[in-house]
């Protein structure tokens, strides 16, 4: 399961006191989200930002965690960048084929210090998604060489 970092701007005027941004991550903690946030006495004078942590993310949910932020802020709230955290596992391969659409198995073969991660998709997945990005992406994830091929054959 993919853990996803889900960025909420609120408060651009810079109008919510400091006691009021501490009663509102109270709330979000309360309501069982991690939180990560500044200190009061650092804030921004505007464009608030707290970022909450949240395993298994469903994009479609994105609107619902900004509105958790502006109700406990008192204050409107709106999405900001949603990124992930990678640990380099099979699961986070798999969200990474998740999010180009696209479904496939994850073999990792570990031979001393060299580690690699072979990913295959299906031919028409490979003709429909555009392969260096997903490359790029799985390496990123993984932290690890990737090859990808189509249908058992080395691309």
């Amino acid at each position: 399961m993919r853990t996803a970092v889900v960025r909420v701007v609120f408060d651009r005027d810079g109008t919510v006191p400091a006691t009021g941004y501490e009663a509102g991550l109270r709330r979000l903690r309360e309501l069982g989200l991690e939180v990560v946030a500044s200190p009061a006495d650092r804030l921004p004078a505007r464009n608030r930002e707290v970022e909450l942590i949240v395993a298994g993310l469903d994009p479609a949910d994105v609107d619902k965690h900004v509105a958790l932020c502006a109700d406990a802020f008192g204050a409107p709230a709106t999405a900001g960048v949603v990124t992930y955290v990678s640990r380099g596992t099979d699961d986070d391969a798999r969200g990474v084929l998740a999010a180009f659409g696209v479904d496939g198995t994850v073999r990792r073969l570990v031979d001393g210090d060299e580690e690699l991660v072979t990913v295959t998709l299906a031919p028409g997945d490979l003709r429909r998604v555009p392969e260096s990005r997903l490359h790029t992406a799985l390496e990123a994830a993984l932290n690890c060489e990737v090859r990808i091929v189509a249908g058992g054959s080395p691309r």
